[in-house]
C-alpha cells in the first residue's frame, strides 16, 4: 500500500463540486486532518486510516476520498504504459477481484481520459497475465477496487478510491422529481447559508425533499454514510480494518439524534412532489423531524423569525415555467412580505430571471448544478427599514 508517514498518516485527496472546496476543507478540519490545502474541486490533506474511514462516513460535501500512492511523469503513450507497469499491482489487487479505473486529464499531450484509462487498464492486466497466466476482470459499475488516475501537464497521480460508489448517492432517496438536486450540492448550499441548525429552516419549493433531508441530517448530527446501501471501496483493500470501521459506524449511530432540534418545513404546490418528499423523509427515518405540506409558496407565512429560507426554483433548463420573469418577481414579493427577519437564499441557473426578484442580493456565490452555471443569491429580509422604519424593506 501507499507508504505511511511514521505517525501512520498518509496523503489524502477529497474531491467535491466547484464552489464547495472551502466548505469541504472546514469539514476535514473538524476531523483533525493535517496539511489541508484547497484546490480546484478537491482538497488535499494528511490523515490516518481512521480519518480516511471517517471522511467517507461524515463528510457531507465530499464526492470521493482518494488515497494517492504513486506520482510519475508520462511523456507519451509508451511512457505511460511502462510507468504503470513499474507499479507492483499485486499490492493493491487480487486476481479474483474486479477493478475499474477512472481518469481525468487536463493540459497534457493526452487528449482523451477514456483512452488513458484503457491504456492503464491494459498495463495492469498485462502485468498479471505475465506473472500468473491469468488476469483480473474489469467491472465499471460494481468494481471491488477502484483506481483513479489524474493527469495534469503529463504529471500523473495514481490513487486508490476509498469511496467506491460516489458519496453523493446517500441511499435515502426512493423517488426524485424531474430535476433532483445532487445531495452534496444541497448540503454545501445549506452550509454556505450559515444556518445555525437551531432556528427554522424552510424550503418552500421542496420538490423531492433533498434540502430538507440534508438540513435535518445536520441538525440531528446524522452521518450521511449511515444511509449508504453499498460497501465502501476501502472494504476491499488489503489493509481493511473491519474492527476499526465497525467501531466508527457504531459511534456514528450513537451520535445520531431523532429528537427534533429545529423547525424544518417544506412546501410544494404539486401533490406528487409532496408525496415523493414524504416517502424519502420516511425512508430516512426523519418523519418526526421534517414537516411537509402541499401549499402555494406565495401564500405561505414564515414561522417566527429569525430563520433561513432556501429554494431552488425552476430556471427554464430542465423544468420550464410559463412566465419565468413573473415567477421570480413573485418570489421576491413573497419573501419581502411574508419572510421578514429571515435570511433567504435562492439557488438559480437563470441569472436574467433572477433580476426580477427585486431585492438586492448581499452575496452571490458561484456554483454549478451539473453543467449549469448557477448562483446562490442571499437576501437579508429586514424587519422594516434598517434606517428609519418608514420603509417596508431595505
Amino acid at each position: 500500500m501507499a507508504k505511511a508517514k511514521p505517525n501512520g498518516n498518509f496523503n489524502i485527496t477529497v474531491t467535491t463540486l466547484a464552489g464547495l472546496e472551502e466548505v469541504l476543507a472546514e469539514e476535514l478540519r473538524s476531523l483533525d486532518m493535517e496539511y489541508i490545502k484547497v484546490g480546484t474541486r478537491a482538497v488535499t490533506c494528511s490523515g490516518n486510516l481512521r480519518q480516511l474511514y471517517e471522511a467517507n462516513l461524515w463528510c457531507r460535501t465530499a464526492i470521493r476520498v482518494l488515497k494517492p500512492f504513486r506520482n510519475f511523469k508520462a511523456r507519451d503513450e509508451k511512457d505511460l504504459y511502462e510507468q504503470v507497469q513499474k507499479i507492483d499491482w499485486s499490492q493493491y489487487l487480487n486476481l479474483d477481484q474486479t477493478f475499474a479505473i477512472s481518469a481525468a486529464v487536463s493540459h497534457s499531450t493526452f487528449e482523451h481520459s477514456l483512452y488513458v484509462a484503457q491504456l492503464t487498464k491494459d498495463a495492469i492486466v498485462d502485468q498479471f497475465r505475465k506473472a500468473t497466466g491469468k488476469r483480473p476482470s474489469v467491472d465499471k459499475v460494481h468494481a471491488d477496487v477502484r483506481f483513479n488516475l489524474h493527469m495534469h501537464e503529463n504529471m500523473v497521480t495514481m490513487s486508490m478510491d476509498s469511496s467506491g460508489d460516489s458519496l453523493h448517492r446517500r441511499g435515502y432517496r426512493l423517488q426524485t422529481n424531474v430535476a433532483p438536486l445532487n445531495e452534496v450540492l444541497a448540503a454545501g448550499i445549506i452550509k454556505l447559508t450559515g444556518w445555525d441548525k437551531k432556528s427554522p429552516f424552510i424550503d418552500p419549493m421542496c420538490g423531492s425533499g433533498t434540502f430538507l433531508i440534508e438540513a435535518a441530517m445536520m441538525a440531528q448530527n446524522i452521518a450521511p454514510g449511515l444511509y449508504r446501501r453499498d460497501p465502501y471501496g476501502f472494504e476491499s483493500w488489503k489493509d481493511y480494518d473491519a474492527g476499526l470501521f465497525e467501531m466508527l459506524w457504531k459511534t456514528a449511530e450513537a451520535k445520531a439524534s431523532f429528537d427534533p432540534k429545529a423547525t424544518i418545513m417544506g412546501y410544494d404546490i404539486d401533490p406528487d412532489y409532496v408525496q415523493a418528499a414524504q416517502n424519502n423523509i420516511e425512508n430516512a427515518g426523519l418523519e418526526n423531524v421534517i414537516k411537509v405540506e402541499e401549499a402555494d409558496f406565495f401564500k405561505t407565512e414564515a414561522p417566527a423569525a429569525p430563520g433561513v429560507v432556501v429554494m431552488n426554483p425552476p430556471y427554464n433548463e430542465r423544468i420550464v415555467s410559463e412566465d419565468i420573469e413573473l415567477l421570480y418577481k413573485n418570489i421576491g414579493d413573497a419573501l419581502k412580505n411574508n419572510y421578514q427577519g429571515y435570511d433567504a437564499f435562492v439557488f438559480t441557473g437563470n441569472l436574467e430571471a433572477a433580476k426580477n426578484v427585486g431585492l438586492r442580493a448581499s452575496r452571490r456565490t458561484p456554483l454549478y448544478n451539473g453543467p449549469i452555471d448557477c448562483r446562490l443569491l442571499k437576501y437579508e429580509l429586514y424587519r422594516g427599514s434598517r434606517r428609519s422604519g418608514a420603509e417596508n424593506n431595505a
